[in-house]
């Protein structure tokens, strides 16, 4: 019988294996590919290539690829986007280029021509506005090949004169050279100098993109033919504009060295045409494994080479200053419980100083209680996303292969976090002895959640107005209000129910009836020089993080360092604990009271920061134009702030509730 169960769990531990060998997130399992003569079900020929929205650093509005007057397809179906995708405004569409695999060649895909009839003209001249516009503002194409991004890569040099080789995930629509006869990012060097205008736009019309691929390998799962291979890395290693003769020959108007110029503003020339071509090769590499193929990418990214010197230096100083705020705190309150402790006599007892006097008033509920409960269901409900997110986030689920993942992943856990939300806001509002249990409910069930929505739609209407594919479908928007309406409202009615259900928090010492006097506050415990000097200790752990984000958001960059934001984000919640607890010792030493409000808006001063950081970085990182880049911009900045504001307020009312209940606790109070 014991002989029977050992077989039984080997073969059980041979499926699981077996099963974890074989086992892939979705989205993320190779594809192995053949020549067209050895294809099969397990080994296709065909190469897809996807175009998703394109975006450019100067302008908060990305645009769908059929915004354009590109090639179009003339069949394919799009594959499904998540909601993160449609959230952030991906459109990945069927692209008109089709690759097999193996298969080397130079081919025309379209040929577009303008101003051929003149009822057309309007129509024409709208289109090569929207091109020169795009090129003005140098706009990006993103392709993708075998859910890999298309790269383009570049030879740059640092401060130190080191030579580095530069990866994007995108390449640009074309070049536009100024008045002063340069272009951005120097793309007036991939025009032939003798043709090179000034206040001119060039575009790409002609890309030369070559594949690497990992020829078969003999620990492959299955058995796929011989001259199979998986897909390693798609670059472009040419990007020209080329003023074609004709369609007939395309190598000898590449070769012709001829620009395509378009034309002004003003300018309707007749039958001006545009040649829209490609140019495949395939390149074997068998050094790099298919698991380690972003790694060319994320490790040249602009700026992805950190001063880990700078960065651990920092963190070091905020642990130790952490360090000793905990110390002195602990010292100083140690002293201070054992001499409270030890006054025995009646005589002693009258004379009470520093803290301890307030004893009777250090509990009494808060001003706009209901208020300030609301901001902590909803900070919890924050909390506990970001920290999930972030675990799921260093698991590698939400790797920059996994497109929306990250956004998909956020909105679905606060949706169903809205229990600890509704549960939380209706244990403090019981605590502070409210009464209007119902608006409670109501009101964290949509206070935060409806001003971050209003807001968000707001600004989706201007991408609605100017045909952005930022701006979210009808649809999407109904499946989002679903989800608020359908899970997140429900699950915080239950939790509320439980909250108001259970006794109120009981204090260690009673509240007294009158309100005690409080003394005329010095200028250092002035409430609000005590708030905005809250914010700056938990602000200096992630300022450096912050460029990085902004970077990822505004400027379109791959963010993969999540195991060090991760880090990060437990330094933040330990600095903002420590600094609200070590300013709320100071002021209940100088008898004042008043703590709710004042813990929650000393860490969540943080936000104030980090609004300023952001218009810091809008004004010296990004290039962006006009009003309705700045009010997108400040727009996105402020829902960000919000949300920043209530985590960290959250965080710090908490470490001083707990600050200051355990402290009243140890006392002996007649």
């Amino acid at each position: 019988m014991t002989d029977i169960r050992v077989v039984q769990r080997a073969i059980a531990l041979l499926v699981v294996i077996k099963c974890s060998v074989g086992f892939y997130l979705p989205g993320l399992a190779p594809v192995n590919y053949c020549p067209k003569e050895k294809a099969n079900p397990t080994c296709k020929s065909d190469i897809s290539v996807y175009v998703n929205r394109l975006n450019s650093a100067e302008s908060v509005i990305p645009y769908e690829y059929t915004h354009f007057d590109f090639c179009e397809p003339k069949q394919g179906s799009s594959p499904t986007e998540n909601l993160g995708q449609v959230v952030f405004g991906e459109r990945i569409r069927p692209s008109p280029y089709q690759f097999s695999f193996k298969e080397e060649k130079t081919e025309m895909v379209c040929q577009k021509k303008y101003f051929e009839k003149p009822e057309d003209k309007d129509k024409d001249k709208k289109k090569l506005d929207r091109l020169r516009q795009a090129i003005r503002l140098n706009y990006q194409h993103h392709w993708i090949i075998d859910n890999m991004p298309v790269s383009s890569c570049y030879i740059t040099e640092d401060k130190t004169n080191t030579k580095k080789n530069v990866c994007y995930p995108s390449f640009p629509v074309g070049c536009y050279v100024g008045k002063d006869g340069t272009g951005k990012d120097d793309c007036q060097s991939l025009i032939p100098k003798d043709s090179v205008k000034p206040d001119t736009a060039y575009l790409f019309n002609h890309v030369e993109i070559t594949l690497d691929y990992h020829p078969w390998s003999p620990d492959w799962p299955g058995n796929p033919p011989d001259g199979a291979g998986r897909l390693l890395k798609a670059q472009v290693t040419k990007l020209a504009s080329v003023a074609q003769p004709s369609t007939a020959n395309i190598l000898q108007g590449i070769q012709a060295n001829k620009p395509l110029a378009l034309p002004g503003s003003g300018e309707t020339p007749s039958g001006f045409a545009v040649v829209y071509s490609y140019a495949i090769t395939f390149k074997s590499n068998d050094l790099v494994k298919w698991s380690s193929r972003w790694d060319y990418i994320l490790d040249s990214i602009p700026n992805a080479n950190i001063e880990w010197f700078s960065i651990l230096n920092s963190v070091v100083i905020v642990l130790f200053l952490s360090g000793m705020v905990a110390m002195i705190l602990l010292r100083t309150l140690h002293r201070d419980i054992a001499r409270y402790n030890q006054l025995d006599s009646a005589e002693d007892a009258q004379e009470e100083f520093g803290w301890k006097l307030v004893h009777g008033d250090v509990f009494r509920p808060p001003r706009k209680g209901m208020v300030l409960s609301i901001f902590l269901g909803s900070g919890v409900q924050i909390f506990f996303m970001t920290l999930i997110t972030l675990i799921f986030a260093c698991l590698g689920f939400l790797s920059p292969a996994n497109r929306g993942a990250l956004m998909t992943c956020s909105l679905v856990l606060y949706v169903c976090l809205g229990t600890p939300a509704g549960y939380v806001s209706s244990r403090i509002y019981k605590m502070f002895g409210g009464e209007k249990w119902k608006s409670n409910v109501i009101l964290t069930a949509f206070l935060c959640p409806g001003i971050i929505f209003f807001v968000f739609f707001i600004l989706n209407l201007f991408f609605w107005g100017v045909g952005s594919s930022a701006a979210i479908p009808f649809s999407t928007l109904i499946a989002l209000l679903a989800l608020w309406f359908g899970v997140s409202v429900p699950l915080t009615f239950v939790g509320a129910y439980f909250g108001f259900k259970k006794r109120a928090i009981e204090h260690p010492v009673r509240t007294n009836q009158i309100p005690r006097q409080i003394p005329d506050p010095t200028f250092y415990t002035k409430p609000l020089v005590g708030i905005v000097m809250g914010g700056i200790l938990p602000f200096g752990c992630i300022f450096i993080q912050l460029f990085f984000i902004l970077s990822s958001i505004w400027s379109h960059q791959l963010y993969y360092m999540f195991g060090f934001l991760f880090l990060v984000f437990i330094i933040l919640v330990i600095t903002c604990s420590e600094t609200t607890i070590l300013l709320c010792y100071f002021h209940l030493c100088a008898e004042d009271y008043h703590w709710w409000w004042r813990s929650f808006l000393t860490s969540g001063f943080t936000a104030f920061y980090f609004f300023l950081y952001s218009i810091h970085y809008y004004v010296s990182k990004l290039e962006m134009e006009g009003f309705l880049n700045t009010f997108l911009f400040f727009g996105y900045t402020f829902i960000m702030t919000f949300i920043v504001f209530i985590l960290t307020g959250t965080i710090g009312f908490f470490a001083c509730f707990w600050f200051v209940t355990k402290i009243y606790s140890v006392v002996h109070v007649d």
